[in-house]
């Protein structure tokens, strides 16, 4: 057991189902309703391309607040102290910006469905087969983290077993993206967005009155962890020691730069959310929006895991008790009167299944378009790839259900999805970077860049870090310096295979590498959208400038 259920069994009553009952109600009927705008391939991968920036830019963060910014943050938060900031203002809103300002117009121009068929047109068949497969073995081993962090939070309601919660929490996600395809996903996001907030925000509140506001919780554990426990940057020098294990290169390379970036532009579970944008506009603006909530999202995340801390100083000090994943569900049993307490449920599993239905229905539009109609069952009539979308949907949740329980062998559901992002983002992040600037990077070199960089990860990871071949203090220390090797081997790679094979020709890179444009990429903005406050380059500079801000009171 990943902790104790009794301790944490929530005192529940009828007021709380109704409200949960409810949200379930909500969201099938939202699959329902989108159902019906469901005819085509592009309707169900892509929402037809037919969404505004403001509904996109809003699914796009509630895509990612799942299991990794409500359990796990609060877990980092709980673990590593105000350290954990670094995953949002410097792990977070430069890649967005940089997907939002540099990116987008190459996947939007190009027409791709997917972040593998970009591939194909760069580079060729073998590097999107083989990302095809690792995205999809990314998607559903991250869909499992999710639906595990959902099951933690009904067991501790219901006192149900693991396997009965993550059975039901799955049935729904299934039932409402079966209907709706991406639609479906997107509308409960943003209603989930919503909700998420609702919910975590009172915690937050209530909390900080308990523990005698910011200068009693920064006073009390301070005097307990150090100093540097609530502080940013402080300890980060190269060779001293602070809770993270990390130093501020590891910190700035390897989780500002290569896996941040790896993640956020090259994930399809995110991406997938701007290329449904109405225009390229619209799509340029997606990540770009979805950064100032982002910016904020350590206030009703982090802060409650420090709270939590304070609250129960044994969390994760023992494998038979409170483990930190367990700080955000110790907070509601503690602090929330019922029907407030039933909301902060329903905002949690709002987060659980926004983050698995992010991951399920990216999983189910690479499967179909990039491994079965790609190699497998070419040239088919559109109503047959729908049909094969929804039971591909099907398969994935099963299989999100069978990888929940790998989750259930980590402490803190954070350091497994950082080990996952190692590995699988961080490779493909190198050759699609590389790939975007270089011309000459040639299609043997993307193959080889993708594949050795993936090996490259693992083997550092598995060999070098868990066998004690080099010492590390943590597991995140040690998924930064697997980024960083997966980035260098990768790249490494590259250039030699580059300069010992043919590149494409020039004329078929056109919108797919910088400096060259194709006729989607000159798209004129719509009514409305060349409006000064929707600028793309003044959104992205206003991100970057306000989360620089952010880490003026942490840093001392």
């Amino acid at each position: 057991m990943p902790y104790l259920a009794n301790e944490l069994r929530l005192p529940t009553n009828a007021l709380d189902y109704s409200l949960l009952i409810i949200y379930f109600i909500v969201v099938l009927g939202i699959g329902f309703a989108a159902r019906r705008s469901v005819k085509t391939s592009l309707d169900f991968f892509l929402s037809g391309r037919s969404l505004p920036a403001w509904i996109t830019g809003l699914a796009f963060v509630a895509a990612n607040l799942g299991a990794t910014e409500i359990l796990g943050m609060a877990a980092n938060g709980a673990q590593y102290g105000v350290y954990t900031v670094h995953w949002y203002w410097v792990g977070a809103i430069p890649a967005m910006v940089f997907l939002g300002l540099v990116m987008m117009p190459f996947y939007y121009g190009s027409k791709v469905r997917s972040v593998p068929e970009f591939l194909l047109h760069r580079f060729g068949p073998s590097s999107h087969l083989l990302s095809s497969i690792i995205f999809a073995v990314s998607a559903v081993l991250i869909a499992g983290v999710n639906l595990y962090a959902m099951a933690i939070v009904l067991e501790a309601l219901l006192g149900w077993d693991q396997w009965v919660a993550i059975v039901i929490a799955g049935f729904f996600v299934l039932a409402y993206i079966t209907l709706g395809g991406l639609s479906s996903a997107i509308y409960n996001e943003v209603l989930q967005f919503f909700v998420i907030l609702a919910a975590l925000i009172p915690l937050t509140v209530v909390g900080l009155k308990r523990v005698g506001g910011w200068d009693g919780l920064s006073d009390t554990l301070s005097g307990e962890k150090g100093g540097a426990f609530m502080t940013a940057w402080e300890g980060t020098g190269i060779g001293s020691d602070n809770p993270l294990g990390a130093n501020w290169l590891t910190i700035v390379l390897g989780l500002g730069f290569v896996m941040s970036f790896g993640y956020w532009t090259t994930n399809f579970a995110e991406v997938q959310r701007a290329l449904s944008a109405k225009n390229l506009s619209a799509a340029k603006r997606t990540p770009l929006i979805a950064a100032f909530p982002k910016i904020l999202i350590p206030m009703v995340v982090v802060i409650p895991g420090l709270i939590a801390l304070v609250m129960e100083p044994t969390i994760g000090t023992t494998e038979e008790g409170l483990q930190y994943n367990d700080a955000i569900p110790v907070l509601m049993r503690d602090l929330l009167p019922n029907g407030v307490l039933g909301l902060a449920v329903t905002g949690l599993l709002a987060a659980f299944m926004a983050g698995m239905a992010a991951n399920i229905s990216s999983f189910n539009t690479v499967f179909t378009n990039d491994i079965w109609a790609a190699y497998l069952k070419k040239d088919q009539p559109d109503e047959h790839y729908v049909g094969i979308a929804r039971w591909v949907t099907a398969i994935g949740v099963l299989i999100g259900m069978g990888t929940a329980f790998i989750a259930a062998s980590f402490s803190n559901i954070m350091n497994y999805l950082q080990t996952l992002f190692s590995f699988f983002n961080v490779p493909l992040f190198v050759v699609f970077i590389i790939g975007m600037f270089w011309k000459k990077t040639t299609p043997a070199a993307g193959f080889w860049g993708l594949l050795t960089g993936t090996v490259a990860a693992m083997v550092n990871y598995f060999w070098f870090y868990k066998q004690g071949v080099i010492e590390i203090p943590t597991d995140q220390g040690a998924n930064f310096v697997s980024s960083i090797v997966a980035f260098v081997v990768g790249a490494a790679v590259m250039v030699v295979v580059t300069m010992v094979t043919k590149p494409k020709p020039v004329e078929q890179l056109a919108g797919l590498v910088y400096g060259t444009v194709s006729p989607g990429m000159e798209e004129a903005p719509s009514d409305g959208d060349d409006a000064w406050y929707r600028r793309p380059a003044l959104l992205g500079w206003g991100a970057i400038i306000l989360a620089a801000l952010c880490y003026v009171p942490f840093s001392f």
